[in-house]
């Protein structure tokens, strides 16, 4: 039985050659036939703020105004927690503080914020952090909390250590490799279960990083990005075409059963099932 449910991981600033060389539990599971994999072509300015916005409304950036990662204020688009939590779903995120000032509060107040549980709000349980150096293995544990003790609908993980250590020390570093590789051992932790419960996940990045340490413009290292997929409603398997990362929110809209808003652009996904194709 195919389940809507949908857990979406976003490992800040992970380029996509990086991913597919050292997330190396994802590639097993694309080598078995149990994920498929895609490269994403980020929106612009590939930069953290824009493209939380693009990820979770499906909204290019001249559209909703969260232009920059200046961009502090409520978004005015239609999220993926709006969607879930108006089809009376349970929606949860683990997640940096800018997630929180999009969809919950602006400013985010460090004394306030930082745990949320109200039913009325986009995100109905949250738990975010607002240092870029705390740790994933903290937040990935978190998540988990969120989802042993909630049962989200939608559980939204974002992590920060592959962005900061790439700032620190460039994406040519051996310091980023290790980053991304330690994030891959807390995946190999945590997926299997999180599959086995029933969950169909998404893991993708908002952005990549240079040899320089930045992102924000249009080289090829800070704007191709991976797409890892764990679900029956897709084909595993690796796909060459390239991925606009509008794509993304109405495929989650897709993978939980959910109408798109109307400000996402038609799903065109390479690699889905129809509704006759058997599992």
């Amino acid at each position: 039985m195919q389940s809507n449910k949908l857990i979406m991981i976003t490992l800040d600033g992970c380029r996509y050659d990086t991913a597919v060389e050292e997330l190396g539990f994802l590639g097993h599971l694309v080598e078995k036939g149990q994920a498929a994999r895609y490269q994403v072509l980020s929106e612009l300015p590939s930069n953290s703020r824009p493209m939380y916005q693009v990820l979770l409304t499906g909204t290019p950036p001249y559209k909703s105004g969260i232009v920059s990662n200046l961009s502090v204020r409520l978004s005015q688009q239609d999220s993926l927690f709006h969607r879930v939590r108006e089809a009376g779903g349970v929606t949860a995120a683990s997640a940096y503080y800018w997630v929180s000032e999009l969809y919950q509060h602006a400013p985010f107040s460090f004394q306030k914020d930082r745990i949320q549980h109200n039913n009325e709000l986009p995100i109905q349980h949250g738990i975010f952090y607002f240092e870029d150096q705390y740790p994933d293995s903290h937040v990935f544990a978190e998540a988990n909390y969120l989802l042993e003790n909630y049962q989200p609908d939608f559980l939204y993980i974002h992590s920060m250590n592959i962005d900061d250590t790439g700032h620190k020390f460039t994406s040519d570093s051996k310091e980023y490799r290790a980053a991304v590789d330690k994030a891959d051992l807390i995946l190999a932790e945590c997926l299997p279960a999180w599959m086995q419960a029933g969950y169909q996940i998404i893991v993708t990045s908002d952005h990549g990083m240079d040899e320089f340490g930045h992102h924000g413009g249009t080289r090829p290292g800070v704007r191709q990005v991976p797409l890892f997929i764990m679900s029956d409603k897709v084909v595993p398997r690796i796909v060459e075409k390239q991925i606009p990362e509008l794509m993304v929110a109405p495929l989650a809209c897709h993978l939980m059963n959910l109408e798109p808003t109307q400000d996402m652009e038609r799903l065109e996904f390479p690699g889905l099932r129809t509704s006759s194709e058997s599992i």
